[in-house]
């Protein structure tokens, strides 16, 4: 029998014994992650360098105070919604693709595969790229080695290393690195204060704003960075032992997201007002009379990358290798690592595929909250929280070919979120969602996949 067609159901209790890269699509048996070690986990692995420009993007129309509510508000979203879609994860100890099964049979899976694959691949070069960057100006910086190819091959390979260690390894670098990081942004944040203060607009705090659309976009820009992130939270809750109510893993989802990104959003919305540069990296970049700020923010981007990279941009793509090819983990991975090579990211970071990189952004987002609107209509209004596990690991079962209900979902959903883009997230949920749910519910060449 294949590791991937076991049916083996986690147990609470038993012990962290998993070997490092021993990863599988089966469901899992052995949690490696507490509550904190899992809290640290997605601490370290939330670091996006876009929340600074996110914090950039609100200026003047929203105060601080706003500014701040909206960061706040939008990781509580987050949480929420990765509570809600990880509790398949969570229970059964399936990943994201075993998951998507239920509600889109094994080929319509290649859809939330792709949307959740292409986009993790094209990042973890762009992000490689930009931790590469960091990394060959504090050699040029300190030691006058200026080599942008050598650390960038040197960055990936690193990375990929790091990466075929499975989630034992990811557990021991999220958890050591989010001190690094977390300390890195107090500096940060402390320095921004100190050099840009007097040059703080009083309309910080003093600028009416507003609390309407604008304000409930601003929650979706912060939210919008984990997105994809939404869509496979089953290949992580899968990892975290039991003993966690809904309730608590919200907060813990919350709270290990938001600090990040209240300090990133706020620097570069500060940063942003003080000096109207809308990117805070090349403001430091730039403070060149203040070497421990310059090192401390370059040797943070690199970091960054690394955590971000390995959690967000390799788990999702290797399993979706696994499932389509019938992998093993660790070639997946390295597979994986080698294809962020062919993304060409040193073309993607010119002026000119600004445009084109963010038509991309556009197009995939508009996939995100339908996809998650199904997956979580089908667990808890269709499958009532209950999951088929024989029925999900028998290709020739039920759910065999494609569920043409979530497909016309999906496609419903993405209409309504190209028509309202400035909160399209949002927007799409309730069409989505109530399409699959009247189709499974009425439509009869659904019906076997209601088993």
């Amino acid at each position: 029998m294949s590791n991937e067609t076991s049916t083996h159901t986690a147990q609470p209790g038993q012990p962290a014994t998993k070997a490092i890269g021993e990863e599988s699509l089966a469901p899992q048996q052995t949690r490696i992650m507490g509550r904190v070690s899992y809290l640290l986990a997605w601490f370290g692995g939330c670091v996006s360098i876009g929340t600074f420009t996110m914090g950039s993007s609100v200026v003047g129309s929203l105060n601080l105070i706003q500014a701040t509510l909206a960061i706040a508000i939008g990781c509580f979203v987050i949480g929420i919604a990765l509570a809600l879609n990880g509790a398949a994860g969570y229970k059964y100890g399936i990943p994201f693709m075993v998951q998507a099964r239920a509600a889109f049979g094994f080929a319509g899976t290649r859809l939330p595969g792709l949307v959740r694959a292409v986009p993790a691949i094209v990042w973890y070069g762009f992000q490689s790229w930009i931790g590469a960057g960091a990394l060959n100006m504090v050699s040029a910086t300190l030691f006058g080695f200026d080599n942008l190819v050598f650390f960038f091959i040197t960055f990936q390979f690193l990375q990929i290393g790091l990466s075929v260690m499975g989630f034992q390894g990811i557990k021991w670098l999220e958890n050591i690195g989010s001190a690094f990081i977390l300390a890195s942004l107090v500096y940060m944040f402390y320095s921004t204060v100190q050099r840009y203060g007097d040059e703080l607009s009083t309309n910080l705090l003093t600028m009416e704003g507003s609390w309407g659309l604008p304000f409930w976009s601003a929650t979706m820009l912060f939210l919008g960075i984990y997105s994809t992130m939404i869509l496979n939270v089953s290949d992580y809750s899968r990892e975290h032992k039991h003993g966690s109510s809904p309730s608590l893993l919200t907060i813990i989802y919350s709270m290990s997201i938001l600090p990040c990104t209240l300090f990133m959003g706020l620097i570069g919305y500060m940063v942003s007002e003080a000096t109207g540069v809308a990117d805070p990296i090349q403001v430091f970049a730039n403070a060149v009379d203040n070497t421990p700020l310059l090192m401390t923010t370059l040797l943070f981007i690199a970091f960054a990358q690394v955590t971000t990279n390995v959690l967000n941009n390799v788990v999702p793509p290797t399993y979706i290798l696994m499932d389509v090819f019938k992998l093993s983990f660790r070639p997946a991975t390295i597979i994986v690592g080698l294809l962020a090579f062919a993304t060409f990211p040193w073309k993607l970071v010119t002026a000119e595929s600004a445009a084109g990189l963010q038509v991309f952004v556009q197009t995939y987002s508009a996939f995100l909250g339908p996809i998650f609107a199904i997956l979580v209509v089908d667990y808890y209004l269709i499958r009532k929280r209950t999951l088929n596990l024989e029925h999900l690991y028998n290709a020739q079962g039920p759910y065999s070919g494609m569920n043409y209900a979530a497909l016309i979902a999906t496609v419903v959903g993405v209409i309504v979120a190209l028509t309202f883009s400035s909160v399209s997230w949002y927007a799409s949920l309730i069409p989505a969602g109530l399409v699959y749910f009247l189709l499974m519910k009425h439509w009869a060449p659904c019906q076997r996949f209601r088993q």
